[in-house]
């Protein structure tokens, strides 16, 4: 059970990580500021999982991680096809 929800948290994050890419981005003035929230949000959460060390026992905690996984992951793809 537990592994369906997160990956359907990862894969929402991958989602949430094309909305961001490509939104802001219609107009090209929004990029340094859509950058700038995706950082500080991931520091945020980076900051709140890694302080605990007992960290495992909240669900929700892990799936807010996964979608930050995602989001990174989903934005490197799409890093990798505005190269090709």
């Amino acid at each position: 059970m537990f592994l369906n929800i997160s990956i359907l948290s990862f894969m929402l994050g991958f989602f949430f990580a094309n909305i961001l890419s490509t939104i802001p981005a219609q107009t090209g003035e929004w990029n340094i500021m859509s950058g700038s929230i995706i950082v500080t949000f991931n520091e945020i959460i980076n900051k709140k999982i890694y302080k605990d060390t007992n960290i495992n026992k909240y669900i929700a905690i892990q799936l807010i991680n996964n979608i930050k996984i995602g989001i990174i992951y989903g934005l490197f793809v799409d890093a990798f096809k505005l190269g090709s």
